[in-house]
């Protein structure tokens, strides 16, 4: 394994560390890199994997050709045509993420049944370079065949896309980077980057939804029947924003940006694309404070869970970008939406929950943990928020009602004998998504329940990850985004890492795979089936909410966590686990924050061979490194002492242990 000679930081005058693993393009105009494979007569198919090839490729009647880009990708095809042999010749593109819907006769799907329609050109008209329009840009797809199914002979100089996500960005200049002595990690934080780059999109370019409600999972239709699609909505202001997904559903969902911003605010940084995504979600709340499950043109639906996680977005926003002026400008609609929820909250001391949608899990209903625990969650975020605001009014009552929810679901909803809470009081199932929950929220009593919590979903696991019960035979990577952060809230980092590697690492490499972005759902039997869907071609292999190893990476195990205003006050606290070097940093706009160790081949805890850290002058945090005696040294020879193996405010500056 090659480790890296760098500086802690990299400043703006230097290359950024990690490059090599970035999967974005650096430029946006992409030739295809090689053929999957060629159906029929083709001449010089090898031709258009160069830009500049002097040699047409031509199409000889009904034949294809298959390109594999090598990852997933997103944008506009354009077709260079050289000649045409006959005037009624057209050509077709189609698309899939996943090998396993490679065809020349449809893409893989959009829509709840079918297949999408290939995009026809009509090239009859001879030499000419032939773009698809902006409502057929296609945001997800790995492979992309040119098919002809007719007679003519049809020939090309060249094939390209125009790369559209991420459409404000600088694609390959992020502010984040990480890197440790485990490969696989490393290539899962850039691949959790890149997907959320993937869905970031122009807001003009949405999902359409045109069969939405008109074609669905109840209707059969024989495959390959094919479906009109495109996605020009208008879904948000602006000229980027933080969608749900690369290919489908390309809308503003709050559960998904619980995940997202998270990862966003640890890689690129693209506040623009995170605000944007918010205030469309803000801007549609209701007289008497509802949020809405998802941005137009998806139906206004209840939801009590992503109406609650919009609510927190406006944390997490406000925690990266530092602008209490925002904050206070929607701080009126937050308490309104606080209003909203507590209205369900009834004689038991939880919110009963009477509608059904949430991330498509099933049975949401009654005193439900998920719902109870992202509600306990949302207050005291409120109360962190209300505090900074100065504002004292709703601080009595919301604690007051915290502290209700956290009584009644320990009470009411804990099975002792399984470790884990119940769904709700009528069932015996224990869902992934409260039982994670209940930790990241700090529903928990003690560290021993949350110790017994944790180690009980391990024992749940299957091969090829954490199964999510209330969703049927489920992996979903949104439930266990949050169980990594779950793991290691208890401290149980390993098992964090552990999960990452058999998920992940089976979504990162599995051939059926995009091998660079990050799936929806799956079977835990490993199939690419996710029970909700009845179309598995429909299932989006670049969804932002199965990302979460990228910012658990930085903010556990290299343990790199800005805790107010963008950073004003921090945190470095590693779980390094079973890694024996980490090295991670990122930037807002208060500074650049960055941490570097490496351990003893057989560290315990507390065994650190090296360690620095670098935080913006200004600023002021704690170091936790727990059995660790010694003294952090500044850069002008500053020594403070380690106490307990802490230190609290600590200045903002360059750092180093020195051990005793």
């Amino acid at each position: 394994m090659r480790l890296y000679s760098l500086p802690l930081l990299a400043t703006a005058a230097l290359a950024i560390p990690y490059s090599e693993y970035i999967l974005a393009p650096s430029s946006r105009t992409l030739t295809p890199p090689s053929i999957y494979r060629t159906e029929g007569s083709v001449s010089n198919a090898s031709s258009l994997l160069h830009e500049n090839s002097t040699t047409p490729t031509t199409l000889h009647g009904k034949s294809s050709i298959t390109f594999d880009f090598q990852k997933n990708i997103a944008g506009l095809v354009s077709l260079d045509v050289s000649d045409s042999s006959a005037s009624d010749a057209f050509i077709g593109v189609t698309f899939s993420e996943s090998s396993l819907y490679v065809s020349s006769e449809a893409c893989d799907a959009t829509a709840d049944a079918g297949l999408d329609s290939p995009l026809w050109f009509n090239v009859g008209a001879g030499s000419g370079v032939y773009t698809a329009e902006e409502k057929h840009v296609r945001g997800g797809f790995r492979y992309m065949t040119i098919v002809s199914n007719t007679t003519a002979d049809v020939s090309l100089n060249s094939v390209t896309v125009n790369f559209t996500a991420a459409p404000k960005q600088d694609l390959t200049a992020y502010t984040g980077y990480f890197h440790c002595d485990d490969e696989l990690l490393n290539r899962i934080w850039y691949a959790g980057a890149y997907t959320n780059q993937l869905c970031t999109i122009d807001p003009e370019m949405g999902n359409s939804l045109v069969w939405y409600q008109i074609i669905n999972k109840t209707q059969t239709i024989e495959l390959p029947e094919t479906v009109d699609w495109w996605s020009n909505y208008t879904i948000s202001n602006g000229s980027s924003v933080l969608t749900d997904g690369a290919k489908r559903d390309r809308l503003v969902w709050p559960g998904d940006m619980s995940v997202q911003l998270e990862v966003v605010g640890v890689s690129t940084y693209d506040l623009y694309s995170m605000r944007n995504a918010l205030e469309r979600l803000l801007v549609l709340q209701k007289a008497d404070g509802r949020l809405p499950y998802a941005s137009p043109p998806y139906a206004d639906t209840v939801s009590f869970t992503y109406h609650c996680q919009s609510l927190v977005g406006i944390y997490f926003y406000y925690l990266y970008s530092g602008d209490r002026a925002w904050l206070a400008r929607h701080w009126t609609q937050f308490k309104l939406g606080v209003d909203w929820a507590l209205g369900s909250v009834d004689d038991s001391g939880l919110a009963n929950i009477t509608a059904s949608s949430d991330w498509l899990r099933f049975g949401m209903g009654g005193h439900n943990i998920e719902a109870n625990a992202i509600l306990y969650y949302t207050l005291n975020q409120g109360l962190t928020l209300s505090s900074l605001l100065n504002d004292t009014t709703p601080q009595q009552n919301w604690t007051r009602t915290a502290s209700r929810i956290k009584s009644s679901a320990n009470h009411l909803l804990w099975d002792a004998s399984a470790g884990l809470y119940i769904d709700n009081q009528t069932t015996t199932m224990h869902p992934q998504d409260g039982n994670v929950w209940a930790i990241k929220a700090n529903l928990t009593n003690s560290t021993t329940q949350s110790t017994q919590l944790t180690r009980a979903l391990r024992s749940r696991w299957g091969p090829y990850g954490a199964p999510a019960p209330e969703a049927g035979a489920t992996v979903s990577p949104f439930i266990s985004s949050l169980e990594l952060q779950a793991h290691f809230m208890a401290s149980d980092a390993q098992s964090a890492l552990d999960l990452m590697r058999r998920s992940w690492g089976f979504m990162l490499d599995d051939p059926r795979m995009t091998n660079s972005t990050f799936i929806e759902g799956f079977s835990t039997n490993g199939s690419l089936h996710y029970e909700p869907y009845a179309n598995d071609p429909r299932v989006s292999h670049a969804h932002g909410w199965a990302t979460g190893p990228t910012s658990a990476l930085t903010h556990y195990a290299a343990g790199l966590r800005i805790t107010k205003d963008a950073g004003q006050e921090w945190e470095v606290a590693p779980q390094p686990g079973d890694l024996k070097s980490v090295h991670a940093g990122f930037e807002t706009v208060k500074g650049q924050f960055a941490v570097r160790f490496e351990r003893e081949s057989n560290a315990t805890e507390a065994g650190y061979r090296s360690l620095e850290l670098r935080t913006p002058r200004g600023t002021v945090g704690t170091v936790r490194l727990p059995g660790v005696e010694g003294e952090l040294v500044s850069g002008n020879g500053t020594t403070v002492r380690l106490r307990s193996g802490k230190v609290s405010g600590l200045e903002g500056g360059n750092w180093r242990l020195v051990r005793r």
